[in-house]
């Protein structure tokens, strides 16, 4: 009689500790997902930051792209107010900022001397810089988000994380179709 309780204690204090190993393992995977989410959000902001200072420098060569100019200065404003609104509208309003960008590079290609002032190079070699670690932080996010939803879709993790309310987290995806499509280069 005394053997099979403490073969019950031991079984207990065996699936205690995997429970808590695996609850503690869940806790680290989302918030790995929590920071790196936030290291997105720190270059998002800087892009935003930067994006106003690149507009003021191309206002006096761009005086007849206003429509450029205000079309990028809008997917950025919509950008800043996606912010904290969830994943994938966040993601959505960037992807159309992206787009806009793209945009405005390319008719800023028109303007030779717009290309050969200072500010613009290194506002654009800043943005362009940017955009590079939103790109990395971006990966390492969904990276973390895979990590996170296989734990809690996979047995027998799943049934730890059922109980204690851990959900599958989003992934960072591209909405726009262009930000899909291969850049054309031409040297013509």
């Amino acid at each position: 009689m005394m053997i099979a309780v403490y073969i019950i204690i031991g079984v207990v204090v065996v699936l205690g500790i995997i429970f808590f190993g695996v609850y503690n393992s869940l806790v680290r995977l989302r918030n790995q997902v929590r920071n790196s989410w936030s290291q997105i959000d720190v270059q998002l902001k800087r892009r935003h930051d930067l994006i106003p200072n690149l507009i003021e420098t191309v206002k006096g060569y761009m005086k007849h792209e206003r429509e450029t100019l205000e079309a990028v200065t809008k997917a950025r404003t919509s950008a800043v107010e996606a912010s904290g609104k969830g994943v994938g509208q966040q993601a959505k309003a960037e992807g159309e900022l992206s787009g806009m960008l793209t945009r405005f590079f390319a008719v800023a290609e028109n303007y030779p001397d717009l290309k050969a002032n200072q500010n613009f190079l290194a506002l654009q070699e800043e943005l362009t810089t940017t955009e590079n670690k939103i790109s990395f932080a971006r990966q390492f996010y969904n990276d973390g988000v895979m990590h996170l939803n296989n734990k809690v879709q996979m047995f027998p993790s799943n049934m730890v994380a059922g109980m204690t309310g851990f959900k599958v987290g989003e992934f960072f995806e591209l909405e726009a179709p262009a930000e899909r499509e291969v850049p054309k280069v031409s040297f013509t």
